[in-house]
């Protein structure tokens, strides 16, 4: 097995200057053959369904999710599919537009995302199931769907709604019952899903969901301070923890609370660490490569940090482009490896290209 090695160095002035990498047509259909390719592809598969009995053993991926059956899991595939919604939204001439737009004709029909729907309620145990990693990108999903006014993308969304309805229904039931938050840096990340909760509530004006997020950000990471992010990254993150924390407040606070916040949550030796580029060993081991989608959401919870903070504040300029670094470091690596990557890294390469 052929292995990838990139050392942790101080990072030279010449890589803070280069410029944001940008998603241009060719890149975009680059990245688009990831899900283009695995939204259709049932195996490998880590189903995560909970078996009850006899009778659920021969059930199949697509069985159990014939929407979101492909890209080795659920939440994968349903992260591949907000991806070929923004690129048909936003580019929306390129070169594999009709592909994409059949694919998601076929994923998009009213049976098969009903019977995603029902399966919440038909088998036992699904109440846990993809909560809350998942259940945040399909609202992300949703929230793409609704906000374009196109023929096609308004009976996506209402043959989507179901599914919407029942993950909403899910959380809210949920929320308040959450008496911690998970600070991981993989798919339980609390932080994370309520950032795109929010998200979803305000571009839908569910003020009431808005309402239960922000209360209970505030609840879990209010107080806290002098986070120790000096100890990121774990081996198969593709989160970090306090960038997660800190992308979530920065949504739910006013600018000047924010940076009041913000002061106190980092100090000097956790700020260095969260800038080095993580050390990929393995691009072909499907944990070890979650460490490249770790540059990916760095970059963008760093642009999206920046975005909130005042012109002269320090960490501004500097979480820009730390931003840029992380990008041009991530995505050389994203065509270098297996399915382990091929089937999620691209979705978030575009969301951290993203302005």
């Amino acid at each position: 097995m052929r292995k990838y090695f990139f050392a942790i160095v101080t990072l030279p002035s010449i890589l803070f200057a280069q410029e944001a990498p940008k998603l241009t047509d060719e890149m975009a259909v680059k990245l688009a053959e990831k899900p283009l390719h695995c939204i259709s592809q049932e195996y490998p598969n880590k189903t995560a369904h909970i078996i009850n009995n006899e009778s659920e053993v021969a059930l199949s991926p697509k069985d159990l999710h014939p929407s979101f059956y492909g890209c080795f899991d659920w939440h994968s595939s349903v992260h591949g599919h907000w991806m070929l919604v923004r690129l048909l939204k936003t580019k929306s001439n390129l070169s594999v537009a009709k592909n994409i737009e059949e694919i998601l004709d076929h994923s998009f029909k009213k049976e098969h995302l009903q019977t995603e729907a029902d399966y919440f309620t038909k088998y036992q145990l699904t109440g846990t199931f993809e909560r809350t990693y998942g259940w945040a990108w399909l609202l992300k999903l949703d929230e793409e769907l609704t906000a374009w006014n196109h023929p096609k993308a308004k009976i996506w969304h209402q043959n989507l709604k179901p599914l919407t309805d029942k993950i909403l229904a899910s959380w809210k039931t949920y929320l308040p019952k959450q008496t911690y938050p998970n600070r991981t840096g993989v798919h339980p990340n609390t932080a994370f899903a309520m950032a795109f909760a929010i998200d979803w509530a305000r571009a839908n004006k569910d003020s009431e969901f808005e309402k239960q997020l922000t209360e209970k950000a505030k609840y879990f990471y209010l107080k806290d301070e002098k986070t120790p992010a000096y100890l990121e990254p774990d081996g198969s993150d593709f989160f970090s923890p306090s960038l997660e924390i800190a992308d979530l407040m920065r949504r739910v606070l006013p600018q000047k609370d924010f940076v009041q916040w913000i002061n106190k949550f980092y100090d000097k030796r956790s700020l260095e660490n969260i800038k080095k580029i993580p050390v990929v060993s393995d691009l072909n081991d499907y944990q070890t490569v979650h460490l490249v989608g770790l540059s990916f959401s760095k970059a963008w919870c760093m642009k999206g940090i920046a975005k909130s903070l005042p012109q002269n504040h320090p960490l501004k300029q500097d979480f820009i482009k730390t931003a840029n670094t992380f990008l041009h470091n991530g995505l050389p690596l994203l065509f270098r490896g297996n399915y382990g990557g091929d089937h999620w890294l691209a979705s978030f390469a575009v969301y951290a290209l993203e302005d």
